[in-house]
């Protein structure tokens, strides 16, 4: 099977990113047929098993945006949306394909929102082909190619929005100008909290067929062409690092981001470690379905905490923090923030209700997206490139710290990390929580990653696991013809 190897990818592809926040002094709009708050932007969505629905739906409701064309390898799911456009007597154009898409001069700019390993070649694409770009989070499945995707963007001056909607939620962002205002004092600490109930995985002694109607080759594009060993070709390739990131670049993604967004995070943290493990499941699922991120800012620490199983064994619910399931968690000197998407409150150190901040979910985010594209202003962007890049790149040294880590008895665990309180708190919740789903502490592991620095300028890992980290940076092999060009 050829492709193009990791080693010849890499060549072309460090050294110039840009500096994060610069994004939008570099980038000037291509197209001046999208100019003009009148002009309607003609927008395609590509992948819309799941998240593209809701593209779909927020981009036709817009008035100045129309979708014109659509593309999914799922026959079946293609039928399905383009016999909505029919029913309301709309022209929308069928494409399996997204080369074939993106041949299309009617187009101005394109909704992604595939299985994670198509983002970036599809993004890079885009570009190339002079379209602006709305690309679904993580931006990226790999390190390299985060890098390769923001050049291309900057390249080809190419208006790029994040999928990370919170950052459009209305409470949420006046949330995080009080805040940043100092109004709960200085932080001491932040916590990102996703607990998602999810199923184990059935398990397989041999290949399952591959449903006709999905064209299997094109769905794993620059992926490995292996045999499905799952129930589902769909979503459920989230737990499988071939084409998936796990929780932590699904869901955690948003709270890494989240917290950058309200505490003003431009850059990377000074490392990043992570640890965690596949609990209570016997199935063929890779990543880790129990599994905490530190990210380290020298004045404090950013938890990550994500967790699929249920409060306890056989028991229908999940846990909280601070009464949230899927939010944050932002401790400051004189109080704390409770929310994310949706908006959220804020608290006096007695747990009392002071303040809300009412949200919408962040449901205009695609219209955030037209708006930049009428104005042809990138800085009206509420997650340019840039921010979704880094957040998307915290998530990928997380997994390879875990990916790199060594096994110890959940036992051991709070001894092997720093004393910080909220670290230890965080810890100490973790194994409180495998032991009620009948994990126990002193005789089951947790595969405990190490601390990884990252130099952005260069695009390495350095310290003393950099030549390990560096080379899970990338994928060893790129399918042909599903290759990421050498030069963007």
């Amino acid at each position: 099977m050829s492709g193009i190897s990791r080693r010849d990818f890499m060549k072309n592809s460090i050294g110039a990113t840009v500096t994060a926040g610069s994004m939008s002094s570099i980038i000037k709009p291509l197209f001046s047929q999208v100019s003009g708050s009148n002009q309607t932007i003609h927008m395609a969505v590509v992948g819309f098993h799941s998240k593209g629905r809701q593209h779909i739906e927020k981009f036709h409701q817009h008035p100045n945006a129309r979708v014109v064309a659509l593309c999914d390898v799922d026959e079946e799911v293609l039928n399905r949306e383009k016999e909505k456009f029919s029913k309301r007597n709309e022209p929308v154009k069928i494409y399996r394909d997204v080369r074939r898409l993106l041949d299309d001069k009617d187009i101005d700019a394109v909704a992604v929102a595939t299985p994670d390993h198509w983002h970036v070649l599809m993004g890079i694409w885009t570009c190339q082909a002079g379209k602006h770009l709305y690309i679904e989070k993580p931006v990226s499945l790999f390190i390299d190619e985060s890098h390769k995707l923001v050049q291309a963007a900057q390249k080809y001056n190419c208006i790029v929005q994040a999928g990370t909607q919170n950052r459009s939620d209305v409470g949420f962002r006046q949330a995080v100008d009080y805040i940043k205002s100092g109004n709960i004092g200085a932080i001491k600490w932040a916590q990102g909290i996703w607990y998602k109930d999810r199923d184990c995985l059935d398990t397989f002694s041999r290949p399952q067929p591959v449903p006709p109607y999905i064209d299997y080759n094109l769905w794993s594009g620059p992926a490995p062409l292996k045999p499905l060993t799952r129930s589902r070709v769909h979503y459920d390739w989230h737990w499988f690092w071939d084409y998936g990131t796990g929780e932590m670049g699904n869901l955690g993604v948003h709270q890494i981001d989240d917290c950058r967004f309200a505490l003003g995070l431009q850059g990377y943290p000074r490392r990043i470690m992570s640890f965690g493990g596949r609990y209570a499941w016997n199935d063929c699922g890779e990543t880790p379905n129990t599994h905490i991120a530190l990210l380290d800012y020298d004045d404090f620490y950013l938890v990550i905490d994500l967790r699929n199983l249920p409060t306890a064994t056989g028991v229908n619910s999940m846990d909280h923090f601070r009464g949230t399931r899927m939010g944050n968690v932002i401790q400051g000197e004189k109080g704390y923030f409770v929310g994310g998407r949706g908006g959220g409150w804020i608290y006096d150190n007695s747990g009392k209700k002071q303040k809300p901040f009412p949200g919408d979910g962040g449901g205009l985010h695609q219209a955030n997206f037209i708006d930049a594209l009428q104005n042809n202003d990138p800085g009206r962007m509420h997650a340019p490139l840039m921010q979704g890049h880094i957040s998307s790149m915290c998530c990928h040294i997380a997994n390879i710290s875990y990916k790199l880590g060594d096994d110890i008895h959940i036992s051991e665990l709070q001894q092997a990390l720093p004393a910080d309180s909220a670290v230890q708190h965080a810890a100490e919740r973790f194994g409180q929580h495998l032991q009620k789903n009948s994990v126990n502490a002193d005789k089951n592991t947790v595969r405990l990653g190490p601390w990884l620095t990252f130099d952005d300028k260069s695009g390495c890992f350095n310290g003393a696991y950099a030549g390990r980290a560096n080379a899970l940076s990338g994928r060893e092999l790129y399918r042909y013809p599903f290759c990421l060009p050498e030069e963007v």
